[in-house]
């Protein structure tokens, strides 16, 4: 990592600055301390490691008070009720400035200042504090950022996580103390713009899990603090030692907490195993009827190791969870769906009724191991026909359900073009290109379809352990996306499942609410609308797309987030656009489902039309928004 050779130095403060006391800067930080925590976080180095970076984050933050009342001199526009507030802006000031020094290295020419030493504040004894795990994307983007110097990550997060442009950003980091801010801006361009990963929970310093330190070390202060005899026989009736030593269980942490339902949840002879033939006279169609394929379903040590690095990961075990998804160890003995070798690795695939968890270890040894969790409470029918077991290369092979007949790839960006089909070995597919992978460009989308007992599926990859159904129709009446009318449905949306990976997707819904004549003898356009359905409820994305005639894809109107519109409980929507005809005139158009009565604009544009279609003629960069009208008097507002 790249370090600043000059230490940072505060910007000299004129007498026109804005005066900030301590009280005002005091109620800055409660109000938005976990967003400064966050800044703090990733502007800190990442050689720190997760544990002292996030302790040393929240040190920064709470030192980060003025003692008296003093002047900023930086006050950037803000958004999200921040802008103008001297308090928040010399709070973050102070955030940037320590966590940029806290990554100088350390002289013999000078002392070392406060923010480079290990924080004394907070402590937490005998545990290991650190953010969730994040998905491939947010693991991808913090190596990157630990490539960069600090003043290159701090613009970097100052640009993403704060909004602001490039002048407030050579204007904070000035006064932080850099002095080659363009060169900052210049390292930074070299990573990805991929900002909306920095709200990931991956890099959230006030939502952490806890991991016991190293216990052995801790027992060896005990030991010399008491008699060796007496210390020994304590420690040893603690602990489970000797006895139940770390070998057997691989890459997990120390037992920690012993008690019979955990030892009962930890022995892999208890294993649910499931007879091949249940599922045939089960009344459900489940994972509970899933039986256990795989040619290492007998190898108990390797089943220990699952069930133990589930229970208590170490600090080496790479922990993935879907939002929403509990990575606790199980409750009791879980149900085994699948253990053998897959690729380069040995995979086990463990259900507890609440939550598919994926064990892999490479062939080997145990170094590198990881462990995915996917919650999939309620799931039945199609939503249980497939688990991811791998991905290598961008591919990705599947485990499917006992009573999928038949599975095969298709381009969902091509509905004319045919399937490929895939073999299946003891439930295992071949190989098949996963989306999830593609970063920007996107000149395919293939999807898994399965077909089962009770017809044909679509199903996409999202970065997850399940994927994600994908459905049409009018919500409360949808129905699997299989025919061809329903492949040309998707085909143009396709792309925009992008914006849903790695967020717990159930389901994807596309519904054509409306067409719409364009002005100008320009055809008619398609009005739909995609809503993501999550397995735990919350965090619904939903998308209003725009398809102009001939065009390859659809473009989002507006989109929303936990809203119930264009769902079950709410089969309404409402979107506009601005579209440009073919003579260089630009319009304003929107359109409502089909119970939309009247719609009217204000703002910007002024125009009303009955019905739920509207073109007004504008111009470009005009902005307004939308209010409707339903048939049953009920006003509805614009997605957004």
């Amino acid at each position: 990592m790249q370090s600043q050779d000059v230490a940072p130095r505060p910007a000299a403060a004129s007498a026109t600055d804005p005066v900030v006391d301590v009280e005002q800067a005091e109620a800055a930080l409660v109000e938005h301390y976990p967003r400064l925590v966050r800044l703090a976080y990733l502007v800190l180095p990442p050689g720190l490691g997760r544990n002292r970076r996030v302790l040393t984050a929240h040190a920064l933050t709470q030192r980060a008070l003025p003692r008296g009342r003093t002047s900023t001199s930086v006050i950037p526009a803000q958004s999200t009720g921040r802008e103008g507030d001297p308090g928040y802006a010399f709070v973050r000031l102070q955030v940037v400035r320590t966590a940029l020094e806290a990554g100088l290295p350390l002289t013999r020419k000078a002392w070392p200042k406060r923010s480079q030493l290990p924080p004394l504040l907070p402590q937490v004894w005998g545990l290991r504090l650190f953010p969730r795990s994040g998905g491939a994307d947010e693991l991808a983007l913090d190596q990157q950022l630990s490539a960069l110097s600090g003043p290159a990550r701090a613009a970097y997060v100052l640009r993403g996580l704060e909004k602001l442009p490039d002048g407030d950003v050579r204007k904070l980091l000035t006064a932080a103390g850099v002095e080659d801010t363009d060169a900052a801006l210049d390292e930074a361009d070299t990573v990805p713009a991929r900002y909306p990963l920095l709200d990931s929970p991956e890099f959230d310093p006030c939502s952490l899990q806890a991991r016991p330190t190293d216990l052995m070390r801790r027992r060896q202060h005990m030991k010399a603090a008491l008699v060796a005899g007496a210390a020994l026989v304590v420690c040893g009736a603690l602990l489970g030692l000797p006895g139940e030593g770390w070998a057997p269980d691989g890459a997990a942490a120390p037992s920690y907490a012993q008690n019979p339902a955990a030892q009962a949840a930890l022995d892999p002879s208890r294993l649910l195993k499931v007879p091949p033939a249940a599922w045939q006279s089960a009344s459900r169609s489940d994972f509970s009827v899933w039986s256990a394929r795989g040619e290492l379903t007998g190898d108990r040590d390797l089943l220990r190791r699952a069930l133990a690095v589930w229970a208590r990961p170490g600090e080496t075990v790479r922990v993935s969870a879907t939002p929403g998804t509990p990575s606790g160890g199980p409750a009791g003995p879980p149900q085994l769906l699948y253990a053998g070798a897959v690729d380069n690795a040995r995979v086990v695939i463990l259900y507890d009724g609440l939550r598919i968890a994926r064990y892999a270890e490479p062939k080997d040894g145990t170094a590198g191991a990881a462990m995915d969790f996917a919650r999939v409470d309620g799931a039945t029918g199609a939503e249980a026909n497939a688990v991811v077991l791998g991905r290598a290369d961008g591919n990705v092979r599947y485990l499917m359900a006992p009573w999928v007949k038949k599975a095969a790839e298709r381009d969902l960006l091509k509905p004319g073009s045919g399937a490929m089909a895939l073999t299946l070995t003891d439930g295992v597919t071949s190989p098949l290109a996963s989306p999830a992978a593609q970063e920007s460009s996107c000149t395919s989308w293939n999807v898994l379809q399965v077909t089962d007992g009770q017809g044909t599926r679509l199903m996409s990859d999202l970065g997850e352990l399940v994927p994600a159904r994908l459905t049409t129709g009018r919500p409360g009446s949808v129905k699997d996306a299989s025919g061809a009318e329903e492949l040309r449905s998707w085909a143009p949306y396709a792309c925009s499942l992008s914006a849903v990976r790695v967020q717990g997707v159930r389901t994807v819904n596309a519904w054509e609410y409306a067409q719409q004549p364009l002005p100008e003898a320009g055809g008619t356009a398609d009005w739909v609308c995609t809503r993501a359905e999550t397995w735990r409820g919350g965090g619904t994305r939903v998308l209003a797309q725009f398809h102009t005639p001939g065009g390859t894809y659809g473009a989002v109107a507006a989109k929303a987030e936990n809203v119930p519109a264009c769902g079950p409980r709410d089969p309404h929507v409402l979107a506009g656009v601005l579209w440009k005809s073919q003579g260089g005139s630009w319009y304003l158009l929107a359109a409502g489902s089909r119970d939309t009565e009247s719609i009217r604009t204000t703002g910007g544009v002024s125009a009303s039309a009955e019905g739920g279609l509207l073109a007004a003629k504008t111009e470009q960069g005009a902005q307004a928004e939308l209010k409707g009208t339903l048939e049953n008097g009920r006003a509805i507002s614009g997605l957004r």
